[in-house]
């Protein structure tokens, strides 16, 4: 039987008003594993902006309000320190990592197609579930992702959901080397990821944001950057794309809401639009049907990645091809983080310190 640690106190930060950004720091209790499941000391939680849809019970198609003193968060990473019984597919000391996808019954047709995320059983780590955004969590042992050796654990945090996010939007996009990614909101947490997936997975990238991120979407790869706000139209924007091009993108990685009705010109023949950026209200991306039926474009949808995608987006980073770039904050400044996010003003990634009060 492996030993339980010393009940020393749970530090989380809870949603104390569902509908608005305030949150609130508790000492929750430790959690005691059941049988299949594992203890994880929390040391980093990345903060993501479906933790703020959640908070301000915002989130598409949410079934029900975010309860009153729920703990959000949900890209977690930490140490296993102890194992419900019959557990044998992890070890004390292992470092783990845990997903959106808190738990999935892997059986059901979603889940038998690598759907895990859509799957009719499905926990989401975060909402009516316990998330991350405190220093222990249980969590399934099946369902927990190992984090690969030398892999910084600050900075494997914001891959647990926006890196395998981006990453799988562009392997369902099909690309191949050569091609071009345009990338909307290219210098925000998930576009800075998406540049270095794009080239980590052979294509050249156009970052698209505001001026004031060119050289930051430059240095982490980005082929060329085109200011949006120096475009007095989409159709120059989308013009000037396919002169860059030649002939347009081959996808376009859509990170920012707002481009959803833009995207569809700068795609060439054949072209795929990856959207990853919730919506802020339903119909505001209505396509010409028209269009994509004589340029013969897709559109697909990312929400995540299932288990088998994680561990592929991991090994990039693993193999030093995609580093995310981060800011370390403590849990005390989860709701200053949140508005700072609502504002747009942070490049790459919140990290949440929880081995520390900074």
């Amino acid at each position: 039987m492996t030993p339980h640690p010393q009940k020393t106190g749970n530090r989380a930060a809870v949603y104390s008003e569902p509908g608005t950004l305030k949150t609130e720091i508790k000492d929750l209790s430790i959690p005691q594993p059941g049988p299949g499941e594992v203890l994880i000391r929390l040391h980093y939680s990345g903060v993501c902006h479906t933790d703020i849809a959640f908070c301000l019970n915002e989130f598409p198609n949410q079934a029900a309000p975010t309860k009153r003193g729920q703990v959000g968060g949900h890209e977690g990473i930490g140490e296993v320190v102890a194992l419900g019984e019959g557990v044998q597919s992890t070890s004390v000391g292992s470092k783990v990592g845990i997903q959106i996808a808190g738990d999935a019954c892997l059986s059901c047709d979603a889940c038998l197609v690598g759907g895990e995320t859509s799957c009719s059983s499905l926990k989401i780590t975060g909402y009516f579930t316990p998330g991350t955004f405190q220093q222990y969590k249980i969590a399934p042992a099946r369902y927990v992702m190992s984090i690969p050796d030398g892999l910084d654990m600050a900075a494997a945090a914001p891959l647990m959901c926006a890196g395998v996010t981006v990453y799988t939007a562009l392997k369902n996009s099909q690309i191949r080397p050569g091609d071009w990614v345009a990338i909307s909101g290219a210098g925000g947490g998930l576009g800075h990821l998406g540049i270095q997936y794009a080239k980590a997975m052979g294509g050249k990238v156009i970052g698209i944001d505001h001026g004031s991120k060119n050289q930051f979407c430059r240095d982490l790869g980005a082929d060329e950057f085109l200011d949006f706000t120096q475009f007095e139209s989409n159709a120059t924007l989308a013009s000037r794309i396919k002169k860059l091009t030649g002939g347009g993108a081959k996808v376009a990685l859509v990170c920012s809401a707002k481009s959803y009705p833009q995207a569809l010109a700068w795609l060439r023949l054949r072209g795929t639009i990856a959207c990853i950026a919730l919506p802020e209200k339903p119909g505001s991306f209505l396509p010409d049907v028209g269009t994509l039926i004589m340029r013969e474009l897709r559109i697909i949808g990312a929400k995540s990645g299932n288990r088998l995608d994680m561990k592929e987006c991991l090994e990039f980073a693993a193999q030093g091809k995609v580093k995310p770039v981060y800011q370390l904050r403590s849990l005390d400044d989860l709701t200053k983080t949140f508005q700072e996010m609502e504002s747009g003003v942070i490049q790459g990634r919140i990290v949440i310190d929880l081995k520390s009060r900074l």
